[in-house]
């Protein structure tokens, strides 16, 4: 919360970001073929950076097939220069990459960014997860854009899920997929491999090899 918006005022993000997406194609480069890895893009990355240069040039050091690499853009990065960025956004998805809208709900949410911008993903943001107990009107919300997401054909990805009853009410409203504690707390990369060990993506030998 305070270290991103000291780090876009001042430009830092640009060469932090740039490291970020290197670090993480190398990083999922060595997970099994099924996994894939999301990295978040700052507005600052699309005004200032090299994005399409940087994903290409990460892609092509690490190995990892685009198929695997997704990245994660806020409302905000459409506000401004949006026919720059549809340019870049076009150029990514060239790639063959992946592209989420990040922390759909939150901002202005124009139906229009998802008619112009190719998203293959809208991600609903955790502030509306934490009230479903309690909150007819973040159930609502949930519910609008799964079935919105579902008209689009899109995937829809789920933050912040923490508790059964939020995961269960989340499945049955039909979502893809799901991020929260409730699975995992942030893991630093040399225990990623214990994790995907724990949820069954790799098997774990036996002491016979």
């Amino acid at each position: 919360m305070e270290f991103i918006p000291i780090a876009e005022e001042n430009g830092l993000i640009v060469p932090l970001g740039e490291w970020v997406i290197r670090e993480a194609c190398t990083q999922a480069a060595t997970w099994p073929e099924s996994l894939s890895v999301a990295v978040n893009l700052s507005p600052v990355q699309f005004a200032k950076g090299n994005v399409v240069a940087t994903i290409t040039n990460a892609l092509a050091a690490s190995g990892l097939s685009p198929r695997r690499f997704e990245v994660e853009i806020t409302e905000s990065t459409l506000l401004e220069r949006s026919a720059q960025n549809l340019e870049i956004i076009k150029q990514i998805r060239a790639l063959g990459v992946r592209i989420s809208m990040d922390d759909f709900g939150t901002g202005y949410s124009s139906l229009d960014y998802l008619r112009s911008f190719s998203f293959d993903k809208i991600k609903i943001d955790r502030s509306f997860v934490k009230d479903i107990p309690t909150s007819s009107e973040s159930r609502a919300i949930i519910d609008a854009i799964a079935g919105l997401s579902r008209q689009f054909g899109l995937r829809t990805t789920v933050e912040g899920v923490e508790t059964t009853d939020q995961l269960e009410y989340i499945a049955g409203e039909g979502c893809s997929e799901v991020q929260g504690k409730i699975f995992s707390m942030p893991v630093p990369a040399d225990e990623v491999f214990q994790l995907i060990r724990r949820i069954g993506v790799i098997e774990k030998k036996s002491d016979e090899g």
